[in-house]
């Protein structure tokens, strides 16, 4: 837990604290979230009915809190089968928890606007342009041309959306690089802020997108444009200086474009904190028996946990090959150690995603059979769909989680897993391409292409003595709980609303060094950007 100077130093930040910023600095002025992705999907179930499913994925974790804190206008894909059935006339249905309550306004695509867009060119083109995990992208012009189209559509619904001529606009990740232009001309004195959540290639890499230009067009029509990490900023600046005529100020993290000015900004994505699972779940000692009940296991029998979209970025299928090195090198955690993979379908009829389903379920298979006995399987994989609240569980229950990324822009699952461990136990082995890897110093970090690296980290965290995983879980806990989605929000929020009172590159704006100053947090290793939100509750 946050130690009781931090804690005294200044008040955490939560949603009431998000919801009276947001008040003081934009008052009744609209804020909307532009997002593919909407946080829940109506299906319509076998015997007729209704049945309301949560959406899995960093993105939804992320910004969920935020909206519920500023009670705006989410907009995003309706997915759902069922998803029209319960939309007012203008396609939006009102989402309430508790005391807060926000407008969800769903945009309709049919299949052919889905397979261009968003199947391909931006899954089969951008995510693996942005991705280093061994697949090319893929570019076609037709795929772009819905691209383009599909961003307009989307831009349209929000400004329907909004209430005032100079809202606040958060367009989220690579399904929306055209977007912030687009709003930008039909609401000029809107305040835009374009979130990369994934990784942003080297100049050279991004090169090879035939509509390159386009792309970073668009996205500098926002007033901000954040990423998770330094490195993601530096690659995105120096695109923009070897692709466009563009004046850049590197000190100040300023690029001016056809005659306006973007900011570039760090804003590491974070989870809520405290979770708001952490009321409705079980004790950590329950779920263990229950998740334990479920899987057959032993007592002396210790649980590893993966929660993973099925993804090729996420080094799913190294993660299990760990395993198996584990059990060959360390023979005293046969048959004692059981591996379970969460893993979310996703894009299944993409090649790509195809050949690692299948390999994945090849090599569990191998893995099971090499080490398997009657009863007893290291490996279980879940491909299936799982609540916020199942996985919270799993979770709790594990001795270990392993966040084997190949590449990724933050990953919130190693976070997820801090803030569910409030007995302080439990080791997270963590990848070192994943932006997380940054913050959480006290995870044991691993190459995931290095098998037997990772095979090490395992056994280190199966016999790490409970000392020392409070140690590590507390630190990791106090990062966490500072750094969390809310004041990621807060961060955003308030360099938007300091260009909006001061649009000029000087030190009365947004704050002007880039990268940000940093310093290092005392025990941890890990080095932290020194800035403080400036909005107050």
């Amino acid at each position: 837990m946050p130690n009781q100077r931090d804690q005294n130093a200044r008040p955490a930040w939560s949603a009431e604290r998000l919801r009276n910023c947001v008040a003081n600095i934009y008052g009744g002025e609209s804020i909307v979230v532009l997002s593919n992705r909407e946080p829940f999907r109506h299906d319509r179930a076998p015997d007729g009915g209704i049945v309301v499913k949560r959406s899995a994925g960093g993105l939804v974790t992320a910004l969920e809190p935020l909206i519920h804190a500023c009670s705006g206008v989410w907009v995003a894909s309706g997915a759902g089968t069922a998803d029209r059935d319960v939309v007012d006339e203008r396609d939006g249905l009102t989402v309430s928890q508790g005391p807060s309550r926000y407008r969800l306004r769903r945009v309709w695509l049919n299949a052919d606007e889905n397979r261009g867009y968003y199947y391909g060119f931006a899954n089969e083109g951008l995510w693996p342009l942005c991705h280093r995990a061994g697949v090319e992208p893929i570019f076609r012009a037709g795929d772009f041309k819905t691209y383009q189209a599909v961003n307009a559509r989307f831009a349209a619904a929000v400004c329907e959306e909004v209430k005032t001529e100079s809202p606040l606009v958060l367009v989220q990740d690579y399904h929306f690089a055209l977007a912030p232009c687009m709003i930008r001309r039909r609401l000029p004195l809107s305040t835009i802020i374009a979130f990369w959540h994934t990784p942003w290639p080297n100049p050279r890499r991004f090169g090879t997108c035939p509509w390159r230009r386009q792309l970073l067009k668009g996205l500098l029509g926002s007033s901000i444009v954040g990423f998770q990490t330094p490195d993601d900023c530096r690659n995105f600046v120096d695109t923009v200086g070897v692709s466009l005529e563009a004046q850049i100020d590197r000190r100040h993290g300023v690029i001016t474009h056809a005659g306006r000015q973007t900011t570039v900004r760090v804003y590491p994505a974070s989870v809520e904190w405290p979770s708001r699972l952490a009321a409705q779940s079980p004790s950590v000692e329950a779920c263990r028996a229950a998740i334990r009940s479920r899987l057959g296991l032993a007592p002396e029998v210790r649980l590893g946990v993966g929660v993973d979209r099925l993804d090729y970025t996420k080094g799913i299928i190294e993660k299990l090959c760990a395993v198996e090195r584990l059990l060959e090198s360390h023979p005293e955690h046969l048959g004692r150690f059981v591996f379970v993979q969460i893993a979310e379908p996703s894009r299944h009829c993409l090649p790509a995603y195809r050949a690692l389903r299948s390999g994945l379920w090849e090599t569990a298979d191998r893995i099971n059979a090499r080490f398997g006995t009657h009863g007893h399987r290291p490996i279980v994989l879940l491909e299936a769909h799982h609540d916020p609240d199942e996985v919270y569980r799993f979770l709790r229950a594990a001795d270990l989680c392993f966040v084997g990324s190949l590449h990724d822009g933050m990953n919130l699952v190693a976070k997820e897993f801090v803030t569910a461990r409030d007995d302080e136990r439990g080791v997270l082995i963590l990848s070192r391409f994943a932006g997380a890897a940054r913050e959480l110093s006290g995870a044991l970090l691993v190459n995931p292409w290095a098998i037997d690296e990772s095979a090490d980290a395992l056994a280190e965290a199966l016999n790490m003595e409970d000392e020392q995983q409070a140690s590590r879980m507390r630190a990791m806990r106090s990062i966490v709980a500072e750094f969390n989605s809310y004041r990621w929000a807060a961060e955003m929020l308030s360099d938007g609303a300091r260009l909006r009172a001061d649009p000029r590159p000087s030190h009365e704006g947004v704050p002007r060094r880039w990268p940000p100053a940093v310093e290092r947090r005392a025990g941890t290793g890990h080095w932290h950007a020194r800035r403080q939100p400036s909005i107050h509750a």
